[in-house]
């Protein structure tokens, strides 16, 4: 059994479990996606530490790709539904309590903020935190926004060219002949065709990005009692959320920074260091 299907706040929830069945007395590893995307960014990720032990949780979002929307109109309110998830695949709700393991919440770009807020309302919850291709705040500019709204295609060109640092980048995710500009831009399109009738959702997503502002009361929440360890992972050539801007929430966090050599997509651009990078946050 490679997923599971949950009932969130009253709409169907989907998550890839990594070609294991879930088992909530397991260590639990939520991935949650960025804009625009969906679980399927985290397939070598998920799989790897599915099979290491690890009960894996690669959400798709409200709205985004398996899971019925509509898509959430905050991170807030998206911090809220990752913690439903939990409650509905029975993970516990206090680390320790009665034995039982951290949660570690591993987020990108949107999802990096998304998995910020989980963790602050439930902080007890949570044991690792893991922030991938991160930046706070996370602007957006005037003009891709209205881009957005006015050309989605032309914006999600945009987008996507920003997120590859390469137009060749080593074949080796999801395999040889990938590509990954094709890739990236055919998951976009189909998601944001997904949800044509509800709305745009490329514009949704980046204006959540822009709007979020409870970094610092996130964080204080999280460390405040200290047993909640944060990583950053970032590309050194990422040109929509550049390490320098990670920098205040990385102070903020006491966060450990480690980067790799790769754009905003660090994921397919630089697997093998994705991977390593993650199994030490996460040790």
């Amino acid at each position: 059994m490679s997923s599971i299907k949950l009932k969130v706040q009253g709409h169907e929830a989907y998550a890839y479990t990594g070609g294991k069945r879930f088992d909530a007395s397991l260590p639990a590893v939520v991935f949650i996606h960025g804009a625009l995307n969906d679980h399927s960014v985290w397939t070598l990720l998920a799989r790897y530490f599915a099979h290491h032990g690890r009960a894996v949780l690669a959400v798709d979002l409200p709205g985004h790709g398996r899971s019925a929307g509509p898509a959430l109109a905050d991170v807030q309110a998206l911090g809220g539904w990752i913690n439903a998830l939990l409650d509905a695949a029975g993970v516990p709700a206090g680390a320790g309590a009665d034995g039982a393991p951290g949660v570690a919440l591993v987020g990108h770009s949107m999802g990096s903020l998304i998995a910020l807020e989980a963790a602050a309302q439930r902080p007890a919850r949570v044991s690792r935190l893991a922030l991938v291709g991160t930046a706070w705040p996370m602007k957006v500019s005037d003009a891709l926004l209205s881009t957005s709204r006015e050309r989605p295609r032309a914006a999600m060109a945009m987008v996507n060219a920003f997120a590859h640092s390469t137009t060749a980048a080593k074949p080796s995710y999801p395999g040889p002949g990938g590509w990954l500009h094709g890739g990236g831009m055919a998951l976009m399109e189909r998601l944001q065709d997904g949800y044509a009738e509800t709305g745009n959702l490329f514009e949704h997503d980046f204006q959540v990005c822009d709007r979020y502002q409870g970094a610092p009361e996130a964080v204080a929440k999280v460390t405040a009692d200290g047993h909640v360890r944060s990583h950053l992972i970032l590309g050194t050539k990422d040109a929509m959320t550049p390490p320098k801007a990670a920098k205040q929430l990385a102070d903020l966090l006491g966060a450990r920074v480690q980067t790799l050599p790769a754009g905003h997509s660090l994921m397919t651009e630089a697997p093998e260091g994705m991977l390593n990078a993650l199994k030490a946050a996460l040790a």
